[in-house]
């Protein structure tokens, strides 16, 4: 769903993404996207959650050259050919094994990049992971998937294992879960969803390592602009209702 919403905005003349390794993979794969029922708007508003995230990773590789990335659930996603990270930068993609598997058929391998075959609820992938040295990690589309208890659990595992840095993943509250068990994208791919954040503070009692920085905003007016009339109206009334900006967010934390 994700890769074909970006391989979509990326068709367009004024795409914010740019996503070529998208689109190409999209022809490669032997599939009917159509019956997972992405329309254009919902593409752009991937794409914008997608750039949103990318300048973040991008400003913190800038200030630590030297940091290691984890990309959790990665699934197919190119966003290590997006930043396109520098030689001093160790980059972890990680997704279960037939996942992996078929990343590694469709991208190309490269310096420094680690594909890592596991769930990411599985306690064992990081000890491939330096304990060393900064760290963002980025959980795009990933976190509602997860099991109540066992988010933050591995959210714990990650900031004890890691040294410090930044995390970085979209939330949904309690109404936002039940809004996308609606969405007739999310009915098409089977996926249930299961983890509800109402507040960002709630993890800073439940993994005490973590400190929050950030409700990002990740829809402006100019890509806002470059949807369809019923998405303007949504996001609009998302601006202005608070209600409705705790249904979906980008959040940010420092460990």
């Amino acid at each position: 769903m994700t890769l074909y919403g970006k391989a979509l905005e990326s068709r367009l003349p004024d795409s914010l993404l740019r996503d070529h390794f998208a689109e190409e993979v999209v022809r490669k794969i032997d599939y009917d996207f159509s019956r997972l029922k992405v329309d254009d708007n919902l593409g752009v508003g991937l794409a914008i959650r997608a750039k949103t995230l990318d300048v973040r990773v991008e400003d913190f590789l800038a200030r630590n050259p030297d940091a290691i990335v984890l990309h959790l659930g990665c699934g197919l996603d190119t966003r290590i050919f997006r930043v396109d990270p520098p030689q001093g930068v160790d980059w972890f993609d990680v997704d279960y094994p037939e996942v992996i598997e078929l990343r590694r058929k469709l991208y190309p391998l490269r310096d420094h990049y680690h594909l890592v075959a596991s769930s990411v609820t599985e306690p064992g992938w990081l000890a491939e992971v330096p304990r060393n040295r900064p760290a963002i990690v980025v959980a795009e589309g990933l976190t509602p998937y997860l099991p109540a208890e066992e988010g933050p659990r591995l959210l714990a595992r990650l900031v004890s294992h890691l040294a410090s840095g930044e995390l970085m993943f979209d939330a949904y509250s309690r109404f936002g879960l039940k809004l996308l068990r609606l969405n007739p994208t999310i009915k098409a791919t089977g996926a249930e969803v299961h983890w509800a954040i109402d507040d960002p503070h709630e993890l800073e009692l439940a993994v005490p390592k973590l400190r929050f920085v950030e409700d990002i905003s990740a829809y402006k007016p100019e890509h806002a602009a470059r949807m369809g009339w019923s998405a303007k109206l949504f996001i609009r009334l998302w601006r202005h209702i608070p209600a409705l900006r705790k249904v979906g967010r980008l959040l940010r934390y420092r460990f």
